[in-house]
């Protein structure tokens, strides 16, 4: 309106010129300089009116781009707004089958720890019996303990061979025998007798090569004896040899080198049991 308003005035100004017969100079250059400064207007006045019109075109342009953005926001919504209440429909199943498992798991914990504490209880129960049966050779160097839920019979070479033997002596038959009868008593135990040596090397012992040989022969000469002769079964025993890796104490004195030179009788409850419920 504004323009149309100018252009008007313009038109009226030119009019005004062409009626006037007589114009002083003065005035004149007065009516002209109106309608430069007439024309001035009119042009910035077009110019505003280009440049308002961009601007509502690229407005346009926004508010379309807007809206399409708005359109996709509005689809990514629903998406996850139905995959949420899928999930949460999904989670509730899930949280019953979980409360389910974590419920079976107790209860198998359970019985694994009911297995372990009658395990311990028999397990103490014939460390008891051992200590008494063979408590008249501890001063000769036989110990009984608890490791890792296993009894270990712990004897001296010098209580069971003579030095550099694999032959058992009397003093040793009658600490086997001892043990014998207490081992047969408990059927449920499996026996892994273990020979270890010091660290001193053989000398012309025949058919002892080594330590190695030395350990493997004892332990074998134990079994032999409690298997044959005091008629333990032999589908419970084992027999190793550990040589000098496994000590005791120093090899560097000869009290220690006492020490490391044993019989180990590993007393361990069958865990046939516990292994199911593992299973």
């Amino acid at each position: 309106m504004k323009n149309t308003f100018l252009a008007f005035a313009i038109l009226l100004f030119i009019s005004s010129l062409t009626s006037c017969v007589v114009l002083s100079p003065k005035k004149y250059k007065a009516l002209l300089g109106t309608k430069d400064s007439l024309y001035t207007a009119f042009n910035e006045s077009q110019i505003k009116i280009e440049n308002l019109e961009k601007e509502v075109a690229k407005l346009k342009k926004d508010t379309t781009l807007m809206a399409e953005e708005l359109r996709d926001l509005q689809n990514s919504y629903n998406t996850v707004d139905a995959n949420y209440k899928k999930l949460k429909s999904n989670s509730s199943t899930e949280i019953t089958k979980l409360s389910g498992d974590l419920a079976a798991r107790e209860k198998r914990l359970k019985e694994v720890e009911e297995v372990l504490r009658k395990r311990d209880e028999a397990t103490n129960a014939l460390k008891e019996k051992l200590q008494q049966a063979l408590l008249g050779f501890t001063k000769s160097g036989l110990t009984v303990e608890i490791k890792n839920g296993k009894v270990y019979v712990s004897l001296t070479d010098k209580l069971l061979f003579p030095s550099g033997s694999i032959i058992i002596d009397e003093k040793g038959k009658q600490a086997l025998a001892q043990l014998a009868n207490v081992l047969k008593q408990q059927p449920e135990i499996n026996i892994a007798v273990e020979g270890h040596t010091d660290n001193q090397k053989i000398n012309n012992l025949g058919q002892i090569k080594d330590n190695w040989d030395l350990s493997v022969l004892r332990a074998t000469s134990v079994v032999r004896y409690l298997t044959e002769n005091e008629k333990v079964e032999s589908v419970r025993m084992t027999a190793t040899g550990k040589g000098e890796f496994q000590p005791l104490s120093t090899n560097a004195n000869a009290d220690g080198r006492s020490k490391n030179r044993r019989i180990e009788i590993v007393l361990s409850p069958k865990l046939d049991e516990l292994y199911n419920l593992i299973k």
